[in-house]
C-alpha cells in the first residue's frame, strides 16, 4: 500500500504577528517544519508550535531559513560557508533546545525560501549546509525534493534523504521549482492542487510545465502554511488521498 507523509511549514509568525492557522493544520499534517526565528518566528511561537506537534502526534522539524525577518527568507543573502555552518547550527540548536526541553527531539530539517531554493540548484552550497546538518546530528533526516543538488548532497553525506513533492508549487523541465516572479508559479485552485497531488503520489512522477514526465521516489508532500486556505486545502488533500487508498503517516513512521 502507498505511504506518503503530508508536511508543512508553521510557527511562521513574529510577536503578535500570525501566518496561517497552525492549529488546525496540526490536525491534518504529520510533519510540521518549525520556523528557528531567522526568517521567521520567536521563542515563544516556537515553544507553543513544538506543543501544538506534541499535542497531536506531529513529528517535529525545523525549517533553516536565512536571517531576514523583513524580507521574510525569500531575498538572496551571498553569505560564506562557515557564515551558513553557523547559521544552520544557531537554528538546528534553538529548536532543538526547546524541542528536548518538552521531552522531545527533532526529527527532519527542510530549507526555507531563498536558501532553500539555492540550496535545490548550487551543489557546494548544499554540501556546506549537509555537512552543518552532519555535524550537528547526523541522525537528523533531511527533507529534500528530487533531482536537487540537495538530496545528491544529502546522500552523500550519509544522511537519511525523505524526498518531498510540493503541492501547489510549478516545476520546471529540471524538476526544480518555477520562480514565483514567472505565471504560473503558484497553483491557487484548490481542486488542481488535489489533482496534482493525487497524480505525483499515485504515479510516481511529476510533471513540468511543459509537460515533460519525471518519475521519482515520493515520500511527502508539502502543503504551505501561509497559503491562503491552507488548513481547508491541508485536509481536503488528506481526505482525497486516503479515500484513494493511500494512508498517511509521519516520516518516523514510514
Amino acid at each position: 500500500m502507498t505511504t506518503v507523509d503530508i508536511n508543512c511549514d508553521l510557527g511562521e509568525g513574529f510577536g503578535p504577528y500570525r501566518m496561517g492557522d497552525d492549529a488546525a493544520l496540526m490536525k491534518v499534517i504529520t510533519s510540521a517544519n518549525i520556523a528557528c526565528g531567522f526568517h521567521a518566528g520567536d521563542p515563544g511561537i516556537m515553544v507553543k508550535t513544538v506543543q501544538l506537534a506534541m499535542e497531536n502526534g506531529v513529528d517535529i522539524g525545523a525549517h533553516v531559513g536565512f536571517a531576514d525577518l523583513q524580507g521574510f527568507g525569500r531575498r538572496v543573502l551571498n553569505l560564506e560557508p562557515a557564515e551558513l555552518k553557523a547559521m544552520t547550527w544557531y537554528q538546528l540548536g534553538a529548536l532543538q533546545g526547546i524541542a528536548q526541553a518538552a521531552g522531545r527531539r527533532l526529527q527532519h530539517v527542510t530549507f526555507h525560501g531563498a536558501l532553500g531554493n539555492m540550496c535545490f540548484a548550487d551543489a557546494d552550497l548544499a554540501a556546506t549546509l549537509m555537512a552543518a546538518i552532519k555535524a550537528f546530528d547526523a541522525g537528523l533526516t533531511v527533507i529534500a525534493p528530487p533531482m536537487t543538488e540537495m538530496e545528491k548532497a544529502a546522500e552523500q553525506a550519509g544522511l537519511p534523504v525523505k524526498r518531498v513533492v510540493f503541492a501547489d508549487r510549478a516545476y520546471d523541465d529540471r524538476g526544480l521549482l518555477v520562480s514565483r516572479k514567472l505565471p504560473g508559479a503558484v497553483i491557487h485552485d484548490p481542486e488542481a492542487v488535489i489533482q496534482r497531488v493525487l497524480g505525483m503520489v499515485q504515479d510516481g512522477a511529476i510533471t513540468s510545465q511543459s509537460g515533460k514526465r519525471m518519475p521519482l521516489a515520493i515520500d511527502s508532500v508539502l502543503v504551505h502554511g501561509d497559503t491562503p486556505g491552507s488548513a481547508s486545502l491541508a485536509s481536503l488533500v488528506r481526505e482525497r488521498l486516503q479515500h484513494a487508498g493511500v494512508q498517511v503517516r509521519p516520516l518516523s513512521q514510514r
